[in-house]
């Protein structure tokens, strides 16, 4: 059962949020850092709507398209490439051979199809740079230290891309989760190894998710305070899957000359 963090009333962000409380902040990529979440339902859309359009003419089963916003957030939004694609396939009673991770995208199989997804958004995000660093660049003058938590393999390419990547003590992406066998979201596991990483405990840590299986595995870890951050209409679901704290943008939790005061 999720259990909130005791309330400790009103008060700056800087006294919430400060060393006198917590030693690090730990930061999901797609929704927090950047804005490229819509780069990936996209993407998403795209070869999933191709797959079931192939798979369709080979059943017979009638084409019911890749929903964007729907399907995204609930089978594919904060899990790894493979995770999402078992997810939404299983959610339409498909099943595909695993693969490998060195399967050619062209593969029908979880890792190729994964693989497809990859490559397109690798050259969306070429394409273009997204992000706010406000809030990070503040929390680090606090003198919190901080790591970024992404199932994604393309996070040290978004970081570079997005010239924050020095802004972060350490990084836990996909390619850790796999080389080191760790559960992916909503399991704590790749939250946990980013703690150790940073030589800091859970209770003294603040995890920041967008995604409802991210703000599940900050829960799952025991970390002192779990943020949500809100892109639109999932406020009140990820309050209750774990979020102590909810806001629509991370500059509100920035301190300056009208400091929004939280009640945490």
């Amino acid at each position: 059962m999720h259990r909130h963090s005791p309330s400790i009333g009103p008060v700056p962000p800087a006294a919430a949020l400060g060393p006198e409380r917590f030693d690090a902040v730990l930061l999901d990529l797609e929704g927090v850092l950047t804005s490229t979440a819509k780069i990936h339902a996209e993407r998403w859309k795209e070869i999933f709507d191709d797959f079931l359009k192939m798979w369709g003419a080979r059943s017979g089963e009638p084409f019911r398209p890749f929903d964007a916003d729907c399907d995204y957030r609930r089978f594919v939004d904060g899990k790894s490439r493979e995770d999402g694609v078992r997810s939404f396939l299983a959610s339409r009673g498909v099943a595909l051979p695993e693969g490998a991770p060195d399967s050619p995208a062209g593969e029908d199989s979880v890792y190729g199809l994964g693989k497809r997804k990859n490559e397109l958004v690798r050259r969306a995000i070429q394409a273009g740079r997204a992000g706010s660093v406000r809030f990070v660049r503040w929390i680090r003058d606090c003198g919190l230290r901080t790591a970024v938590v992404s199932s994604s393999h393309n996070c040290v390419s978004v970081l570079r891309a997005t010239g924050i990547g020095e802004l972060f003590e350490a990084t836990v992406d996909g390619y850790v989760e796999d080389r080191l066998h760790l559960r992916g979201k909503p399991a704590p596991d790749t939250y946990l190894h980013a703690a150790e990483l940073l030589r800091v405990t859970p209770a003294r840590s603040v995890v920041v998710e967008d995604a409802i299986a991210g703000v599940q595995s900050g829960r799952a870890g025991g970390f002192g305070l779990v943020v949500g951050v809100d892109r639109g209409g999932a406020a009140e679901a990820l309050r209750r899957n774990g979020a102590d704290l909810v806001v629509s943008d991370l500059g509100e939790l920035v301190a300056g000359p009208d400091e929004e005061r939280h009640n945490v």
